[in-house]
């Protein structure tokens, strides 16, 4: 392809390694430049040919460079992702997109003054789950939905060794980490609510952030949305349940795309994407006779890789993104502290 975009990478830990540096070598209408990486070769390693620097600084002056991918601390993400804007560069950025509200209205104000584009990186809207919960929800089976519930866990009693996910700095817990990803996706199904109340939690011995949190979402519909993560579940529970009038849905967090990348599975594998079998969500109707009716959800295949393609659509195309500037803005007022 033509007039490829290319793309510089602020860091390589796993969010470079796993979720963007694999896309952007693989997609025909990018080219992966150049990559920030402190101190380790890494990433020289496994993209020989690719520019690598040792400071973001230097990263930002390569002229040649479109696409910065701000995938750093989330406390660093307003700073840099400014710095990247006002260096002539189009943004990508992970979540959460800012630590407050107010940073991301100033970071859309800029880009526009710009003419650039600054988008926020949703992948889990790609998610096999929650595009299999997505298809329900705009099917209408479950009629007017009146209680849904959204959680993210994981088992983790230690503390990380990563400090900015452990240290009391701006952005950092659970709510933060995993609650983005389940706050973005009550926004794409449900929209934005009109109040909202939260809960937070620390659990684990000498926890300095929240490992628990919950925030329940009120809409003018009388729906009540309940988003939920904590880093002490041992066994899981069902990441979606939706209550509607005439139905009732259930699914696990059956997304294998994490995993593989993580296992070095390839994006040209047959497998990639795709669930275990027997991970069917369940969709309880009532038949006319009021019975119940369960049938089993046929498995989505995940794809991160279209969000690739949202991003060079907004670059080089009609300039939409699939996750726009409300949403953003919706999501920052209920994640801020």
């Amino acid at each position: 392809m033509e007039n490829k975009i290319k793309v510089g990478l602020m860091a390589y830990g796993m969010s470079g390694k796993i979720f963007h540096a694999p896309f952007f070598a693989n997609h025909q209408g990018f080219d992966l430049v150049a990559i920030t990486e402190r101190s380790k070769n890494e990433a020289a390693k496994d993209y020989p040919g690719v520019r690598i620097y040792r400071d973001v600084d230097s990263l930002l002056a390569d002229d040649t460079l479109e696409l910065i991918v701000v995938n750093t601390p989330n406390y660093t993400h307003y700073e840099f992702a400014k710095a990247a804007l006002n260096a002539g560069k189009h943004v990508l950025i992970e979540k959460p997109f800012s630590v407050v509200k107010a940073e991301a209205e100033e970071l859309f104000s800029l880009a526009f003054r710009k003419g650039l584009k600054v988008m926020a990186y949703h992948n889990r809207r790609f998610d096999s789950d929650f595009m299999a919960v997505q298809k329900v929800v705009k099917s209408g089976k479950l009629g007017r939905i009146i209680e849904a519930h959204i959680r993210f866990d994981r088992y983790r009693n230690e503390i990380s060794p990563k400090a900015f996910k452990e240290n009391p700095v701006p952005g950092a817990g659970i709510f933060y980490d995993l609650g983005s990803h389940m706050i973005d996706q009550a926004i794409a199904l449900f929209g934005i609510p009109s109040e909202f109340h939260k809960t937070y939690g620390k659990y684990r011995a000498d926890s300095e952030v929240d490992d628990f949190a919950q925030a329940h979402l009120k809409y003018p519909t009388g729906l009540n949305v309940y988003v939920t993560t904590n880093m002490l579940v041992v066994k899981q529970h069902a990441a979606y349940t939706f209550y509607g009038t005439t139905g009732t849905l259930t699914k696990y967090r059956t997304d294998e795309q994490e995993n593989q990348l993580n296992a070095g599975v390839k994006l040209t594998d047959q497998q990639y994407g795709k669930e275990k079998p027997n991970q069917e969500g369940h969709l309880y109707t009532l038949d006319a006779d009021g019975n119940v009716v369960e049938e089993l959800l046929p498995a989505e295949t995940g794809n991160y890789r279209l969000l690739f393609d949202e991003v060079y659509n907004a670059i080089r195309g009609d300039g939409s993104y699939f996750v726009n500037q409300n949403d953003v803005l919706g999501q920052l007022s209920i994640l801020e502290k």
